[in-house]
């Protein structure tokens, strides 16, 4: 225990000796890889039609949203940190077969659709810039996230997608020229107010289900064990308690500074079509893409090729995160050898089952599927899988026999219980929606 103890101690000096730009790299992770794909171009769309229907006035969800986010999503990576295990992994193990299966088929289905959409923004976004047939660089776009997920090295691949989250900064320089009465945002970002009526409850559930989204609690958690097993000093915490303290504090911050990242993009997405599109009087978008084209008559060619560049890189992030977190849903709950840091040949069907999801969703193209509505649906699909899967994940992290002496406690299980009841209120809204 003492030379473990002189080892984790040295390797904090060393830590310490590279200063804090070098700390802060290190930190930074799935926490922050996972905030940034939830800005995906599904979700661009949803939060640039909330800035276009509802003007300022609906800004405030993102910050009511923070805590939920950030708390739901750090009890996803504990489960992977201290099992060593995903999320799927846990549940074949502790869970009924049926739950499992209808959890990962649900999610399977609903990123499929959503890489799917995705695929079709980023083509339409490059053929704003650019021209050419979209449907090329569709299939352009879902080869080179397959290719780059399965064939990068695992420690290069994670360097890729940390500096990809740059791209969403596209957002802000967007955001500041709009010429955005920051008065009038702010107060629509810090005081809440509510409309009484179906479309802005519509909205509020179109935000709630892109922010919290299933596919992001896999993906986190499935990473926590991808770091834990490249790091040959680093064993879960079940069998290494020790490494807990500092292992949680990382997480924390990873979890905290990707979740605030990605809710600022989101607040600038939406005060950017705020300050254009709904002051133009344009208050129904259907896509990104939708939000760039209008945006080109009120704040220029250049506003438009910042929100398209954004799509592209936003989307090239998340397609490879939908298909992985699919990918390792599938893998987990079967048992097969997973990861990314395994050769391709060492998890065959792991890169399969990968390669498979994305596939489908550049299929979902040629077909005479709109995207927008399987967009819609990959959405309510979503909603109904984060319910009984977060209520999993809560009874699960409760339990000794899966967490050991680390049971997620205090106020972030009171965080967590209060996420998971917002989206049961939140699916209950949209089925008495669809009754009404």
């Amino acid at each position: 225990m003492g030379d473990i103890g002189a080892e984790l101690r040295e390797k904090q000096t060393i830590r310490l000796e590279k200063g804090p730009f070098q700390r802060c790299l290190r930190t930074i992770g799935p926490g922050v890889i996972a905030g940034a794909a939830d800005d995906d171009p599904s979700g661009i769309g949803t939060y640039g039609q909330a800035g276009a229907q509802l003007g300022f006035n609906i800004g405030w969800t993102m910050i009511f949203t923070f805590p939920l986010m950030a708390a739901i999503q750090e009890i996803a990576a504990r489960i992977g940190r201290t099992t060593g295990r995903g999320i799927s992994g846990n549940l074949s193990r502790h869970y009924p077969a049926e739950l499992m299966y209808f959890v990962v088929s649900l999610l399977f289905v609903a990123n499929v659709i959503n890489i799917g959409a995705d695929l079709s923004a980023m083509a339409d976004a490059l053929q704003l810039l650019v021209g050419g047939p979209s449907s090329l660089y569709v299939v352009g776009f879902g080869l080179a996230s397959i290719a780059a997920i399965v064939f990068l090295d695992y420690s290069r691949y994670v360097t890729v997608l940390k500096w990809t989250t740059l791209s969403l900064f596209a957002y802000v320089v967007a955001a500041f020229m709009a010429h955005i009465p920051w008065g009038e945002a702010l107060k629509g970002i810090f005081v809440p107010h509510v409309e009484w009526n179906g479309s802005f409850f519509t909205t509020f559930l179109a935000i709630l289900g892109t922010t919290i989204s299933p596919y992001l609690f896999f993906w986190q958690s499935s990473q926590e064990v991808e770091e834990e097993t490249a790091d040959p000093k680093a064993k879960p915490l079940k069998c290494a308690p020790w490494q807990a303290s500092g292992a949680f504090l990382r997480i924390r911050a990873d979890t905290l500074v990707g979740m605030a990242f990605s809710n600022v993009i989101a607040i600038a997405i939406i005060v950017t079509a705020a300050a254009t599109l709904h002051k133009a009087g344009v208050t129904e978008i259907n896509s990104s893409t939708d939000a760039a084209k209008a945006l080109e008559p009120v704040a220029g060619r250049f506003a438009l090729m910042v929100f398209a560049t954004g799509i592209i890189g936003t989307g090239l992030l998340a397609v490879p995160i939908l298909a992985g977190s699919a990918a390792f849903a599938v893998g987990e709950a079967c048992r097969w050898p997973v990861g990314l840091e395994r050769q391709p040949k060492e998890a065959i069907a792991f890169n399969t089952t990968l390669a498979a999801a994305a596939m489908l969703g550049m299929a979902i193209i040629f077909t005479p599927i709109d995207p927008i509505k399987a967009l819609y649906w990959s959405a309510v699909i979503n909603g109904i899988c984060a319910v009984p899967l977060m209520v999993v994940m809560m009874q699960m992290t409760g339990r000794s026999d899966v967490m050991g002496e680390f049971p997620v406690q205090g106020w972030l299980r009171a965080l967590g219980w209060l996420a998971t009841s917002t989206m049961v209120f939140s699916v209950l809204g949209l089925a008495l929606q669809w009754i009404v």
